[in-house]
């Protein structure tokens, strides 16, 4: 935090003595590259690859999701396939539990 406040201050007392006309200046070349044609168009254009990527990728990760759930879905039904509890009764084809192995 201290050094947030100092470098202000540093910051602070450096504009301080550049002046009104330096900041003046400064505004007026910022205002001047900002309105550039060429800047204008190169912004444009990033800001369209931005967009189109931030959707390609939102797209992958609905895609990836889907499929991790699928993979998971199917690890858990191949699991509890194999599980003890799954034993079935030849009869009527109902789930038994297993049996109770008394400890000695």
């Amino acid at each position: 935090m201290k050094g947030i406040l100092v470098g202000a201050a540093i910051g602070y007392v450096l504009g301080a003595k550049a002046g009104r006309e330096r900041y003046d200046q400064i505004v007026r070349l910022w205002h001047r590259f900002v309105e550039n044609p060429t800047v204008r168009k190169t912004a444009a254009q990033a800001k369209d690859k931005a967009f189109v990527a931030a959707h390609q990728a939102k797209d992958k990760a609905f895609v990836a999701a889907h499929q991790a759930k699928d993979l998971a879905s199917d690890a858990a039904e191949k699991a509890a396939e194999k599980a003890p509890w799954r034993h079935q009764d030849e009869a009527n084809g109902r789930p038994v539990a297993p049996p109770v192995v008394p400890r000695a």
